[in-house]
């Protein structure tokens, strides 16, 4: 609980050394684009998305969708911010927009037995897909599962108090969505702009999971699966908080 503490008091000086600062926030969606599209498999360096991003310069030898994902991820991050600041209810078509968004560029339609969908307008899968040995829900579940999770996730938004359990709730948000996998593609970045939308509606800072810590995040997801318990997961992301705010308050 000191750790937690800790956190809390960290977040609070973050926030008052954070107002007023327009370039420190935008500086901030950059790094957090950055980090979230090097997780799924950008290759642009930290500068080369500063570049592509603040001041429009393509990256040199690397690949056009990559940066096309790094364009749609950053207006997706800003949408999202914008309806979170809105106070927009958390709803599945909130969720589809975000998603197509995120895909806007570099996602694709598919034929399926089941049908045809489009992964640019945010539809949901209509196959089954797999991330390693990990099986996610059956797409004939999808639909279920999303109408559950806007329940559960509205009906907490009513009673978290805590610094705690609002970011408990957000990461809860994070985790279940992504274990949906609703999307045939884009479910890691859709799943952390979630997080970032619930935090924002709190008027709690914004972070992002560090890229080196790729394979941490992925084993403390998979615990949680493994053992139907979200607290390994709930470490690891304050952990991630924290380095984060730390990170900002050294920098600033």
């Amino acid at each position: 609980m000191d750790k937690i503490n800790k956190l809390e008091s960290l977040v609070e000086e973050y926030r008052r050394a954070m107002q007023g600062q327009v370039d420190l926030q935008r500086f901030t969606y950059y790094a957090i684009t950055y980090h979230s599209t090097a997780i799924e498999g950008s290759t642009l360096t930290e500068g080369q998305v500063y570049n592509l991003l603040d001041l429009d310069i393509p990256a040199k030898n690397k690949p056009f969708t990559e940066q096309q994902m790094v364009i749609d991820h950053q207006k997706a991050l800003i949408f999202t911010l914008n309806r979170a600041r809105e106070r927009a209810p958390l709803t599945e078509k909130l969720i589809r927009e975000i998603a197509a968004l995120v895909m806007k560029n570099t996602g694709s339609i598919f034929n399926t037995v089941s049908g045809t969908f489009d992964g640019t307008r945010g539809e949901y899968r209509l196959l089954n897909v797999f991330a390693g040995a990990r099986r996610f829900p059956d797409s004939a579940k999808v639909p279920a599962l999303m109408k559950t999770l806007v329940k559960d996730i509205n009906a907490k938004l009513l009673t978290v108090e805590t610094f705690v359990q609002k970011c408990e709730l957000a990461f809860e948000l994070h985790y279940r969505f992504v274990s949906i996998h609703p999307f045939a593609d884009g479910n890691g970045r859709t799943s952390r702009l979630l997080m970032n939308y619930l935090l924002t509606m709190f008027d709690l800072p914004i972070f992002y999971v560090f890229k080196n810590n790729r394979i941490s995040y992925i084993q403390a997801l998979e615990r949680a699966r493994n053992t139907d318990n979200l607290t390994p997961f709930y470490h690891f992301m304050f952990r991630q908080y924290q380095k984060f705010i730390e990170k900002a308050l050294k920098e600033r």
